[in-house]
């Protein structure tokens, strides 16, 4: 007698979730240039993904908030230069303008991130890492799920991370 097969659903892994460390600030603006001061030192760099559910459906509206240091290692804890959040378009995606952080005490260079799919969903709170970075190896925090995909482009780079978040 023949058996009957069952589809098996396969999910995506989740983002994985890294602490949220001690310079987040509650009220950053809604943008997606995050650079408010033109003196910000850092090479220019562009954030793009999108927001996905657990089977890979892009969510739209998700909320993303971005902070991190500058091109020096420092952050801004009285204004929000560098801070900034935004909400993914119809198909998911999101698009931030900022300049790339560098290495600081023991850390590798990182941004710091919260989303969140919808107001009744779990916030992850994350960081997000640059690939080849020697100081990966040591920075206690670091979580290579959370590696961008980086590219050098004329004007400075361009990084790609897709989050998967639970809805």
């Amino acid at each position: 007698m023949p058996t009957k097969k069952t589809a098996v659903k396969e999910t995506l892994k989740l983002t994985p979730a890294v602490e949220e460390g001690p310079y987040y600030k509650d009220g950053s603006p809604e943008r997606k240039a995050i650079i408010t001061k033109p003196d910000t030192p850092g090479t220019k760099l562009i954030i793009e993904g999108c927001v996905l559910d657990e089977n890979g459906k892009p969510i739209a509206k998700a909320w993303l908030d971005f902070w991190h240091a500058d091109g020096t290692g420092q952050y801004d804890n009285k204004g929000y230069n560098l801070r900034g959040h935004q909400y993914t378009d119809k198909d998911g995606h999101y698009h931030l303008e900022t300049v790339r952080p560098v290495q600081y005490l023991f850390r590798a260079p990182h941004v710091h991130v919260k989303v969140q799919a919808n107001d009744s969903a779990p916030v992850l709170t994350t960081q997000l890492f640059f690939p080849g970075e020697k100081r990966n190896t040591t920075d206690p925090i670091f979580e290579k799920g959370t590696l961008m995909e980086v590219k050098d482009v004329a004007d400075g780079q361009l990084a790609t991370f897709y989050f998967v978040v639970e809805t």
